[in-house]
């Protein structure tokens, strides 16, 4: 992996393509995040960090339209969408690969990805948008008749963030894609998604393993108990005492 190249901005273009304005999130009477703000830029790596319970997941759920805001807004492409269903906003192309992989176990792994290409521009590209998946995930090629539950689960995350590539996301949730891996797969699906973002994809990654989020991001945005602690470059992250302290034991 390339540790360098997360840290740089060059040649990204700042247009906002997803901005958070001040969003509070309850479930029920427990409040989970308080009026955050943050925007990804078109091409960028955006980590949200934190630790367990610090409202990072529940951030993409009121972006994927899951649960609603009590306050604030979600601006798409300059389109308010935080009050519109999750189908609506997975037609304008955003898309998620969820905590726990979320795959349909007793189908195939076909199958599975089939069903993340419902929302795909024109169908007619299916064939080429699968074998691009099978590209990125040779694996997947190899047991594409498996059913989904007969896999490891480093296979179980390629398939989630492949089902969500078939759907030809503009913006890319992933949600701790790392969760539960061994070392050399975790490498391998943080190379996954610098490809995926060398080539355009713009991406919010959610991710407990910081360091390594922070070395392929080009920003980071720190919650802690549901506020936002502080936001900036991926490199300025890295390089305050505090932060490394607090999220990247030191």
């Amino acid at each position: 992996m390339n540790k360098s190249s997360g840290v740089q901005s060059t040649g990204l273009t700042q247009e906002k393509l997803l901005e958070v304005e001040k969003v509070s999130v309850y479930y029920g009477a427990i409040q989970a995040i308080r009026e955050i703000s943050f925007h990804i830029a078109q091409g960028e790596i955006v980590t949200l960090l934190g630790a367990n319970g610090a409202g990072k997941t529940t951030v993409l759920r009121a972006i994927s339209g899951l649960i609603k805001p009590s306050q604030g807004k979600i601006s798409y492409r300059n389109e308010i969408i935080s009050k519109l269903s999750p189908d609506q906003i997975v037609r304008r192309r955003i898309c998620q690969a969820p905590e726990g992989r979320g795959i349909f176990l007793n189908l195939s792994v076909f199958e599975n990805l089939d069903l993340g290409a419902w929302t795909a521009p024109d169908p007619k590209t299916f064939d080429k948008d699968l074998n691009q998946v099978f590209e990125l995930f040779p694996r997947l090629g190899e047991r594409q008749n498996q059913n989904a539950g007969t896999l490891s689960g480093g296979e179980q995350q390629m398939l989630a963030i492949g089902r969500a590539l078939m759907g030809h996301p503009e913006l890319l949730l992933l949600d701790e894609p790392s969760l539960g891996l061994a070392p050399q797969i975790i490498e391998k699906i943080f190379e996954i998604i610098q490809k995926i973002n060398c080539d355009g994809m713009t991406i919010l990654l959610v991710e407990q393993n910081a360091l390594q989020a922070l070395h392929i991001a080009h920003r980071g945005v720190v919650l802690e108990a549901g506020n936002l602690v502080t936001q900036g470059t991926a490199q300025m992250l890295l390089s305050t005492d505090e932060i490394r302290k607090a999220y990247l034991g030191e």
